[in-house]
């Protein structure tokens, strides 16, 4: 069977062959498979050295001191330690966020909320974006966290967390940045970027799924409680034993990533202007999001006149999102598209196309025909 083009990077990554081969290495008996945890044998020095210097490439990437990574099974969880743990044990404060994160953020907000604290959520503007005039309006006294992403994962538009950043610092408030959409598509420099707690993610930059990391900032210190509770691993911030194989994918994955940015940032900025350009006979087309200040893999389009759902229908030689995975399975418009303005048949009508690093400019030139053929026909059957 034939497999339909695969236009859904936003929603995960294929791991890189190189990185699946590495990972094989930690896991068999003849490999490096040691608790790295265990301090009293060689197996466990292995596994704790692979662990470490994973660590190292991750850190590298950002910009960042290794000692400031602290491995997770994902983006959400490290949302979630960034975000209940800055607040944890703290009574009358005030946390800031948007109303278009993702849900690791958006839910664990509300989870607050039903726990006492105080959460002011910022409308973007049409663009998707959120101005540090924004934040700054909304500052009080009380205020102890921000939490905002840096690449939205619908629209790909990105947040100018330098400033603010910046304002937040010099007020001694603590910002959070989910950047799970970031690295690959753009430079992520936590020396440029006054950031306490960033969210990164292996499977969305072709690493393993089930890894991620939270970088906890160390100058300033900034002190965060554990969520998990269990052995006091990874300095006390997250307990329980470290899968080497997969955090050897992530730090592999993110080596290759900053051994190519600049090509693979110009390959998706190719591989996006060839894919507009052949939607360009095409009326009707809507553009959700920034055009200017945005990652080049990630294109929301909306379609006047067809519903998404039955374009997804007749596109089925591609594989295409309406929106988040972690929302593909209601039929509720987005949350985010609804965010930035759009009505509920506008946010209906609109389709998410992402492309990375296995992409092809034939699987561009096949899914833009295979988009006019499809929505042609359709709104000539209205």
């Amino acid at each position: 069977m034939k497999k339909p083009v695969y236009m859904d990077y936003a929603a995960t990554t294929p791991v890189d062959p190189s990185v699946a081969e590495e990972m094989v290495k930690y896991l068999t008996p003849d490999g490096i498979f040691g608790n790295p945890a265990s301090r009293s044998h060689a197996f466990g020095w292995q596994a704790e050295a692979a662990v470490e210097s994973a660590r190292r490439q991750v850190a590298s990437l950002i910009h960042a001191d290794p000692r400031e990574i602290v491995w997770t099974s994902g983006a959400t969880e490290s949302d979630n330690l960034a975000i209940k743990g800055a607040v944890a044990g703290r009574t009358d404060v005030h946390v800031i966020t948007s109303s278009i994160e993702h849900k690791a953020v958006l839910d664990t907000c509300k989870w607050l909320e039903k726990h006492g604290v105080d959460v002011t959520w910022l409308s973007p503007d049409p663009e998707g974006r959120i101005s540090a005039d924004q934040v700054l309006s909304e500052l009080r006294e009380n205020t102890v966290l921000v939490s905002l992403m840096l690449v939205n994962n619908e629209l790909g538009c990105v947040t100018d967390v330098a400033e603010i950043g910046q304002l937040l610092r010099e007020r001694g408030i603590l910002f959070h940045v989910d950047a799970a959409q970031a690295p690959g598509k753009m430079p992520v420099d936590v020396s440029q970027m006054p950031v306490d707690l960033m969210a990164l993610s292996g499977h969305k930059v072709y690493g393993p799924k089930g890894v991620g990391a939270l970088y906890v900032r160390r100058s300033p210190d900034v002190r965060i409680e554990a969520q998990i509770h269990g052995g006091g691993h990874e300095r006390g911030m997250r307990s329980g034993t470290l899968p080497t194989h997969q955090i050897v994918g992530m730090g592999k994955a993110f080596s290759l990533v900053q051994e190519n940015l600049e090509a693979e940032i110009a390959n998706l900025e190719s591989l996006r202007e060839s894919f507009l350009v052949g939607l360009e006979g095409l009326e009707g087309v809507s553009f959700n999001g920034s055009r200017d200040h945005r990652v080049p893999g990630i294109l929301n389009l909306s379609f006047d006149g067809i519903e998404a759902e039955s374009l997804m229908l007749g596109l089925r030689e591609l594989a295409v999102s309406s929106g988040s995975a972690c929302a593909s399975a209601t039929i509720e418009p987005s949350y985010v598209l609804r965010g930035i303005g759009l009505s509920d048949d506008q946010a209906h009508r609109a389709l998410r196309f992402s492309f990375g690093r296995f992409t092809t400019t034939e699987d561009i030139a096949f899914a833009s025909s295979q988009i006019v053929d499809v929505v042609s026909r359709l709104r000539a059957v209205r």
